[in-house]
């Protein structure tokens, strides 16, 4: 096993044990391991590599965007969506510039959004585990051309455990 397979064994069996409010910060981990591969990739010139990492960073603020409770969650999942929608297209922006300093910023805003979930989840009752993570920690690489497309509701975020 290599040391980047003992890490992502590690990220799953730790977010599949996390509480709800956990789970959202292991996907800011995420999103924030992903920004920083995207950097890496650019200072490697690998397009494909930055691309899949900004791809992956979108599908994740996507997850977290789709879950949001507006009716439990009142005003800060209000805000939270304004969040998301602006950080999406900064991500996408970040990613057709190959702009480190557009990761950079990104990744302040992601830190300091990561900050606050972890500090709400040092103060509430834990709840059951989740079940299962519907999105890897890790970003794919592109898919070749004949490969079939996703499943029609694939993007049905309607079933996960947590809402914010």
């Amino acid at each position: 096993m290599t040391a980047h397979d003992s890490a992502f064994a590690y990220h799953q069996t730790t977010a599949l044990g996390a509480s709800a409010v956990g789970q959202v910060v292991a996907l800011y981990d995420t999103i924030l391991r992903d920004f920083h591969r995207a950097i890496a990739a650019i200072d490697a010139g690998q397009i494909e590599k930055r691309a899949n990492a900004a791809n992956h960073a979108l599908m994740v603020v996507g997850e977290l965007q789709g879950v949001l409770d507006f009716e439990r969650g009142g005003e800060p999942a209000r805000r939270l969506n304004s969040f998301y929608n602006v950080a999406r297209p900064m991500i996408v922006e970040a990613s057709v510039m190959s702009s480190r300093d557009r990761f950079q910023e990104l990744i302040s805003m992601f830190t300091r959004l990561r900050a606050a979930w972890s500090q709400v989840e040092r103060t509430v009752t834990p709840s059951e585990p989740a079940q299962e993570f519907r999105i890897s920690s890790e970003p794919q690489t592109a898919f070749p051309q004949n490969a079939p497309g996703p499943p029609e509701n694939s993007g049905d975020s309607g079933n996960s455990s947590w809402s914010a």
